[in-house]
């Protein structure tokens, strides 16, 4: 049995060059020096707010598998 040789222009989860333009454009977004302004932008404007996107987590973690690898046990004490 051959192997295939790998294409480095898979599509789908395999998409080297999307995933190259993405690792880019983080670090640039992370080197402009806007990241805390966004994270500001992006919290919760009010209590309610807080507490409907704290329940949409829950249920979309109701449908998982578990944490992946990379949860640390310090992201988990945030609940």
């Amino acid at each position: 049995m051959t192997k295939k040789p790998i294409s480095k222009t898979v599509q789908g989860e395999g998409d080297y060059k999307a995933a190259e333009r993405y690792r880019k454009s983080v670090f640039a977004f992370v080197k402009s020096g806007k990241v805390k302004g966004a994270a500001q932008a992006a919290a919760p404007h009010s209590t309610k707010e807080a507490v409907d996107l704290k329940c949409a987590e829950k249920a979309g973690a109701s449908h998982s598998k578990g944490e992946g690898s990379l949860v640390t046990s310090k992201d988990k004490t945030n609940e």
